[in-house]
C-alpha cells in the first residue's frame, strides 16, 4: 500500500468496454499511460468509470488490475460509496483486501439524509474499514450537499482526509477550507475552475480530461507553485478542449476522446450512449489542434 495523499492531477479513470465486457486488457494500458505522464493518482470505479453499471466482480477484478499494474507508483484509490451504508462498508473491505490504498464515499442519493445522517454514514464506514476516505460531495447529481460545519467535524476522524468538491462554488471552497486541518485534502471535481480553484487553497484535481492530457493537465498545477500567470496561460490552452467535452453529459465526451487515442472504442453502458459522430469528430479536431501546439 503507497502513500495515499498527492497533490496536483489525479484521474477519474474510465472503463473500457468491447461487445458490453470490460476490456481489461485496454483498462492496463490506459493505467500504464497515465502514470507514465505524471498522474499522482487514480480513482477507479467513480462515475466517470461507469460504476454504477458494473457489476460487482467487474468493479472487483479493475480494482485488482490497477493495484497490480500501478506497483506503489500511484494511489489506487476506489468508489465504493452508494446509498446503501452496508452495502459500501462490505464494498469497502473487499477492496482494501484487494490492496486498494483508499476510498471515496459519495454523499446518499436518492434517499438522501441530513447532516446528521451525513456524520453517521461516512463515519460508521471510515471506522469500520480503517482505510483512507476522500469524501465526495457533488450536489449536482445526488441532490445532496455535505455543509462546511459537516466536513469540519468529519476533518476530525483519523481516516478521513479529503473531500472531491464538485459544488462548482469557490465560496463553499473557501468556507470549508477555513474550518478544516492544514493536512486536510481538497481536491476539485471540476476541470474549468482548476487555476481558481488552487487560488482559493485547493490541493489538486480528480480530474476527468487527465484521462487524455494527464501530462499538461498536472503541469497546470506544477507552474502554479511558482507562477500562477503561467499556470493560467497553460490552462487556457486547455479551455478549448473542455469546452469540447461540455457537448453532453460526463462521461459520454471523454469516453469519445480517449477513443480517438486508443484506450476506448466509445462505447459505453446504457442508460449512456456514444456521441454523434459530428460530435466526435469536432472533439477528435480540437484534441488534435491543441496536441500540435504542445511542445
Amino acid at each position: 500500500m503507497t502513500q495515499v495523499q498527492f497533490k496536483g492531477t489525479a484521474v477519474a479513470i474510465t472503463t473500457p468496454f468491447i461487445n458490453s465486457q470490460v476490456d481489461y486488457e485496454t483498462f492496463e494500458k490506459h493505467i500504464n499511460f497515465l502514470i507514465e505522464n505524471d498522474i499522482q493518482a487514480i480513482f477507479v470505479n467513480g462515475t466517470t468509470g461507469e460504476g454504477s453499471t458494473l457489476k460487482e466482480e467487474e468493479k472487483l477484478k479493475l480494482v485488482e488490475i490497477a493495484v497490480r499494474v500501478s506497483d506503489s507508483r500511484v494511489p489506487i484509490i476506489v468508489g465504493t460509496g452508494t446509498n446503501d451504508t452496508q452495502a459500501s462498508l462490505e464494498h469497502s473491505v473487499k477492496v482494501k483486501a484487494l490492496g486498494a490504498d483508499g476510498i471515496m464515499l459519495i454523499t446518499p442519493y436518492y434517499n438522501k439524509t441530513n447532516q446528521r445522517g451525513l456524520i453517521e454514514h461516512f463515519t460508521t464506514i471510515a471506522n469500520a474499514v480503517e482505510l483512507p476516505v476522500v469524501l465526495y460531495n457533488v450536489p449536482a447529481r445526488t441532490n445532496m450537499t455535505i455543509e462546511p460545519e459537516t466536513v469540519e467535524v468529519l476533518a476530525q476522524n483519523p481516516y478521513i482526509y479529503a473531500l472531491k468538491d464538485a459544488t462548482h462554488d469557490l465560496d463553499y471552497t473557501r468556507k470549508v477550507k477555513s474550518r478544516v486541518p492544514s493536512d486536510f485534502m481538497i481536491y476539485s471535481g471540476n476541470d474549468d475552475i482548476i487555476v481558481p480553484f488552487y487560488e482559493a487553497g485547493g490541493d489538486g484535481v480528480i480530474s476527468v480530461i487527465a484521462n487524455a492530457i494527464p501530462k499538461e493537465f498536472q503541469a497546470v498545477y506544477t507552474s502554479f507553485q511558482t507562477d500562477a500567470t503561467l499556470a493560467a496561460q497553460q490552462f487556457n490552452t486547455i479551455v478549448p478542449l473542455l469546452q469540447a467535452l461540455e457537448v453532453d453529459i460526463n462521461p459520454m465526451p471523454i469516453k469519445a476522446l480517449i477513443s480517438h487515442i486508443g484506450f476506448a472504442n466509445g462505447e459505453l453502458r446504457l442508460p449512456l450512449v456514444p456521441l454523434l459522430d459530428k460530435e466526435q469528430q469536432q472533439i477528435n479536431m480540437i484534441y488534435d489542434q491543441f496536441k500540435s501546439q504542445v511542445i
